[in-house]
């Protein structure tokens, strides 16, 4: 079983997926950890955000993996090259650069084939911006989530002072906007629900109230 979760940033799939992930018992797979954890990479390298060729080249020798600890479904680190950049992909600077790298065709390609060898044999709620329309087309669930700018600023400011970094919400709803229309517009998968999906706004709702609805949907999927 493949539950497929997209939405854009400060959605609420991350955390939606993790606790569902684990209500279901399923293994989590975070997509745009992945790209993020090549945008550090990027930064890290020195690699410039609009060398394409490098850019691409590092998305194919990558070794990104996700570690999982115990019988817990969702991930406690993720690596590159056995480093661990669980933390460093969370900050401000990868925020802003990963959008430019994730827009790369040659990077998606690398980056969706390894999506799918990470899913083989097992049932997965998978979260991403191109899931159920790109990397798992064919998945018996699929969810877009979304919320007002606002209300993900604030998500999003949340998520940023408790890792220890201070913004101001203006500027975090305007790169919000700004990241939107980046991943909508780009020529290589963008952001878009897919056609069969279902499109569920959580502005106002706990997270739990979105996890009950999607764990009712799975359940009537699977008998």
């Amino acid at each position: 079983m493949i539950v497929a979760i997209d939405g854009p940033a400060a959605s609420g799939k991350s955390t939606v997926a993790r606790a569902l992930a684990r209500r279901l018992g399923y293994r989590y797979l975070d997509t745009g950890a992945m790209y993020r954890a090549l945008a550090e990479e990027a930064l890290t390298s020195g690699v410039p955000l609009d060398d394409v060729e490098a850019l691409a080249l590092l998305a194919h020798d990558a070794h990104i993996a996700f570690e999982y600890e115990g019988d817990d479904p969702v991930y406690s680190r993720v690596t590159v090259h056995g480093r661990d950049v669980t933390r460093a992909i969370r900050t401000p600077a990868v925020d802003a650069a990963v959008s430019a790298v994730a827009r790369i065709p040659e990077v998606r390609a690398a980056m969706v084939a390894e999506q799918r060898r990470c899913a083989e044999g097992f049932d997965v709620v998978v979260e991403g911006r191109d899931i159920g329309t790109v990397v798992f087309p064919d998945a018996e669930v699929k969810v877009y989530l979304t919320a007002s700018p606002e209300e993900r600023a604030s998500r999003r400011l949340r998520d940023r002072e408790g890792a220890g970094y201070r913004e101001e919400f203006e500027k975090v709803v305007a790169d919000i906007v700004a990241r939107d229309e980046a991943d909508s517009t780009r020529d290589a998968s963008p952001l878009k629900p897919a056609k069969d999906a279902l499109t569920l706004d959580t502005t106002g709702l706990t997270v739990e109230q979105v996890v009950d609805r999607l764990a009712r949907i799975v359940s009537e999927r699977v008998a």
